[in-house]
């Protein structure tokens, strides 16, 4: 009997667990979305559809911080990445954007994480990549193409130090990079959200999770999306969010651990790949590093994606990954 109801118990312990990671994430989206705007805990205890009462407790147990950390350490780590992109932005307008009352309030909340003022942090922006780079190299002849490295951050895959651009714009590896500023349409999708370090573990939630769902519902030859909200040099990486995502038709209904949200539209700067999965490191950096300070743009809030489809963006034939990098920018 017992372990009868056991087994019948089981599925119901996993469908709720589910509906509380879509709840959370639907406070986690809203919150980056209004990042500049003051929070009130009743209202997204409302968007999560839980207990006004209840809701810091319930937040705070799944998350493992307070919701009031969780809301600073997002607005520093957003102002952190503006100072980092080249964003000709004053200190007061990004500590504005991103929630705080004034510049004081702003430089001492993030000499307080960061260890240093907002205005060195961005002074430092080179010397902090270079910096990067020198922890988490690789010895020569260490690693091989590794289709999980397509699905990691930039910052943790392999293949550093940086390749250097020429006036060609490819990268010295041979990896051709033509960037086209296009309008991408407005995209519906459905997701499912990893949060951990980046690296191999993306890899296998898409191989073990994301696809056979994909198939299994239809979804096989839809464009996939996959976001890293994060910068693991910025983030804890307990803390990255990555999302896995996949188009889907406007009378798609999600369930289980599967949850929707819209990418926006509007401008992008879009580079097409071709190559050896530890290159992606050499694109994406190139891309913020090299590119888009000669480009008259800067990128704005949305979130960094690569595009492609399951069917196509690995070849086994040669080991390389194809897919579109895309960041969205505005104008300097």
């Amino acid at each position: 009997m017992d372990g009868a109801s056991g087994m019948t118990n089981q599925p119901s312990a996993q469908a709720s667990r589910a509906e509380y990671a879509r709840r959370i994430n639907r406070v986690l989206n809203y919150i980056d979305a209004h990042i500049d705007e003051p929070l009130d805990g009743a209202h997204l205890a409302d968007i999560a559809n839980f207990s006004r009462f209840h809701f810091h407790r319930i937040f705070a147990a799944w998350m493992g911080e307070t919701l009031g950390s969780y809301a600073q350490r997002r607005r520093l780590e957003k102002a952190a990445l503006r100072l980092s992109c080249g964003s000709r932005e004053t200190v007061l307008e990004i500590a504005l954007a991103t929630g705080f009352q004034s510049g004081e309030a702003f430089a001492r909340a993030f000499k307080l994480k960061f260890g240093c003022t907002p205005s060195a942090w961005r002074a430092t922006t080179p010397q902090r990549l270079k910096a990067q780079a020198a922890l988490i190299r690789q010895p020569a002849g260490s690693h091989e193409s590794n289709p999980d490295q397509v699905f990691g951050n930039r910052h943790q895959a392999a293949e550093w130090p940086f390749a250097e651009a020429d006036g060609s714009n490819r990268l010295s590896e041979g990896i051709a990079m033509e960037v086209r500023i296009i309008e991408l349409p407005k995209a519906r999708v459905a997701y499912q959200r990893l949060i951990g370090p980046y690296g191999p573990a993306i890899g296998e939630f898409w191989r073990s999770t994301i696809t056979p769902w994909m198939y299994s519902h239809g979804l096989g030859d839809r464009t996939c999306y996959g976001i890293g909200h994060d910068d693991p040099s910025i983030t804890p990486p307990d803390k990255c969010r990555y999302d896995a995502c996949v188009e889907v038709p406007a009378d798609f209904v999600a369930s289980g651990q599967v949850d929707t949200q819209a990418l926006p539209g509007g401008r992008y700067a879009v580079a097409s790949f071709k190559g050896k999965a530890e290159g992606m490191t050499n694109a994406w950096t190139w891309l913020i590093r090299e590119w888009m300070p000669s480009s008259g743009l800067q990128c704005d809030d949305r979130p960094f994606f690569e595009r492609f489809t399951a069917s196509t963006v690995f070849d086994p034939r040669t080991g390389e990954m194809s897919c579109d990098i895309c960041i969205p920018v505005r104008a300097l």
